[in-house]
């Protein structure tokens, strides 16, 4: 019961971390987006004018879109795991087999996609900022510049709302890995005492078969024959 009751508390801990992780994904993501004015920097790149302005051939925003939607998925499944675990705390009780094992599925689904979302943001800034260093001395330096007219864009605050969504992508990543190993050491326990308790039931078995027979009742082979005079 102590092993369960660390499990659950690790379990809760660590989806209340990736619940606040989730939203240092979707909050800058969806600011950068609207201050962009709907425009994506994931993977964009342009050529600087001779007037200071960025002639920006802007990539799909179905980057941003699909990093959102990450977010926002693990925000969910982070929200119905911190109730639900924290029922089962309440009333003394934990998942089934079953459960832990697709929560264990779930957790490894989830790595890969926030995974995928932290190295989708990662070389998209980095394609961003290899143009904004032709101008500036850092990518840092060109937030609040005024560097595209055309598109109306802002650019005051990009370095750091990307900045967080990537620190909150790879530190999500971290904490669905601690998540997953949670589940799978969940799903082990559950497998080991399924097998003790078949491993008791087969000795309870052998241990009534043996206590039924002749030999164990008298100490010999074969039954006493009664003699009729």
């Amino acid at each position: 019961m102590a092993l369960t009751n660390v499990l659950l508390l690790s379990q809760i801990a660590g989806y209340l971390v990736g619940f606040i992780l989730s939203l240092c994904i979707i909050v800058p993501m969806s600011l950068h987006q609207e201050e962009f004015n709907g425009h994506c920097l994931l993977f964009s790149h342009g050529e600087w004018q001779e007037n200071g302005q960025l002639l920006v051939s802007w990539a799909p925003r179905a980057y941003c879109d699909y990093v959102i939607v990450v977010g926002v998925l693990m925000f969910l499944v982070c929200c119905i795991q911190i109730y639900r675990l924290s029922m089962f705390m309440y009333k003394g009780i934990d998942s089934s087999f079953l459960s832990a094992f697709l929560e264990a599925v779930g957790c490894i689904l989830l790595c890969g996609l926030a995974v995928s979302a932290a190295v989708m943001v990662t070389l998209g800034f980095m394609t961003w900022c290899q143009n904004i260093v032709e101008r500036f001395p850092s990518c840092e330096d060109a937030a609040g510049q005024i560097i595209d007219i055309k598109d109306n864009i802002t650019t005051s605050g990009f370095y750091i709302e990307i900045g967080s969504t990537q620190f909150g992508a790879w530190a999500t990543f971290a904490t669905w890995v601690g998540l997953a190993v949670f589940s799978t050491i969940k799903v082990c326990r559950y497998h080991q005492l399924e097998n003790i308790q078949v491993s008791m039931y087969r000795e309870r078995q052998r241990l009534v078969n043996e206590s039924g027979s002749p030999t164990t009742q008298d100490g010999r082979s074969t039954p006493p024959i009664d003699i009729v005079q």
